[in-house]
This record gives structure tokens, C-alpha cells and sequence, in this order.
């Protein structure tokens, strides 16, 4: 990564958004503290990372599925919902809440290697979303899932986001781009755009989200 500098304030919504190998998933572990920057800083909810005791009020949820496959769905949550210091007394709450979110509550109590990929994917969502965190950092969230879903999942984090969280996501899929607040395009370690769906269009004097990215890689290849 190089010469990425970017701001996230409460209750909005970045979209990090590239090819495969462009440096999303880099620069999300960064965010995390799980990769040290070589140079320059990271500060997340106004402390710098690394930073153990921060990753209490972050809620991940990564590109590949970590999950206990001998475990129903819901034995998932309760042990992911203690790890990340949810009150005994509210993991019964607070696992509802997160598994009506990814409409997975009929399925809880199957063992998770009967799940198809696609509930997979919604039950790690549902474990970024238990200890209710005030940063949601999704990878790929809308992957493997249907359309039906996929609307349920965005109206799900723009309530959040109404609510004071602070979200980042990558993505490749350009329709969850224009759900986003704003956007920072990334490809071969470098920001080749950023802002609102809406000024980067207007900038690149495009009607299309894809349309932009192209035409800013245009632009760095060009110097």
C-alpha cells in the first residue's frame, strides 16, 4: 500500500473497492492492527492500533468463513459472543437480534457443516454484528448470498449506520458501491479515486460506478 489517506466518521458508510490482489484486504488487516504499517499511522476510534482491548468495539467479519463446523449456528454465536465480552445476560438478545438480521434463526440449530455457503457467509455476518460494535468491518460481505438477502443486509447497515456506526467494506460487486456514503477505489496498492458515488461521477463524467474505476485506471497508468 501507498499513499492511502482516508477519514471515517460515525455513522457513515466507505466502500474500499478494487480487483482481486488491489490491496483491500491489506489495508482492512492494517485498520485492524493485524499488519503494522511501515510507515505512516493508523488511529482508530481516536487510539492508534495495534490495540488489543479496541478489537472489542470492532466487529469483523472476513473473506473466508471461520467458523466451528461441529457447531450448530447458534453454539457459533454464543462462543464468538463471549469472545468478544458480550454480558452472559445478553447473548440470548443479542444473538436473536444478529441472526434476524441474515435471516438465519430457523437454521440455528443445525450444525454449521450442513450450512450451504451462502449461510455460512450470513452466520459470520451475524458474529461481526453480536457484541454490537462501533466499527463493522466487512470483507466481501455480499458474496455467495441472493439479491433478497443482499437488500436485507444493506437496509440492515444503513440502520446501523443511522445509528452512529461506522462501516467499511470491499468490495468488487459495483452495486454495493452505490450503497455506499463514499468510495475509495484501490488498484495496485494505490487510492486511484475517492468520494461519493455521486461526485466521482459527476468528476469522471460517467453515469456508472465502473465507469469511474476504469477511467481512473486509465489515469495511473498513464503516469
Amino acid at each position: 500500500l501507498k499513499d492511502i489517506n482516508l477519514t471515517l466518521n460515525h455513522g457513515q458508510i466507505l466502500a474500499l473497492i478494487g480487483p482481486s490482489g488491489a490491496g483491500k484486504t491489506t489495508l482492512v488487516s492494517t485498520i485492524m492492527g493485524m499488519l503494522r504499517p511501515r510507515t505512516g499511522q493508523v488511529s482508530v476510534l481516536g487510539q492508534a492500533v495495534p490495540n488489543r482491548p479496541l478489537l472489542a468495539k470492532i466487529g469483523f467479519m472476513a473473506q473466508t468463513d471461520a467458523l466451528y463446523e461441529s457447531l450448530t449456528g447458534a453454539e457459533n454465536l454464543t462462543f464468538f459472543a463471549k469472545m468478544q465480552g458480550v454480558p452472559h445476560a445478553q447473548i440470548t438478545k443479542q444473538m436473536a437480534y444478529a441472526a434476524n438480521v441474515v435471516n438465519l434463526q430457523p437454521a440455528l440449530k443445525q450444525p454449521v457443516k450442513d450450512y450451504s455457503g451462502g449461510m455460512k457467509r450470513r452466520l459470520s455476518l451475524a458474529i461481526a454484528l453480536i457484541s454490537q460494535p462501533q466499527l463493522l468491518i466487512l470483507d466481501e460481505p455480499t458474496v455467495g448470498i441472493d439479491p433478497e438477502l443482499r437488500q436485507q443486509i444493506w437496509y440492515e447497515l444503513h440502520r446501523l449506520a443511522d445509528q452512529g456506526v461506522a462501516i467499511i467494506l470491499t468490495t468488487h460487486v459495483m452495486a454495493d458501491a452505490e450503497e455506499a456514503d463514499t468510495l475509495l477505489m484501490i488498484r495496485n496498492g494505490t487510492a486511484i479515486a475517492q468520494g461519493t458515488p455521486a461526485q466521482l461521477k459527476a468528476d469522471y463524467q460517467t453515469d456508472s460506478i465502473e465507469a469511474v474505476f476504469l477511467a481512473a485506471g486509465r489515469q495511473q497508468d498513464a503516469h
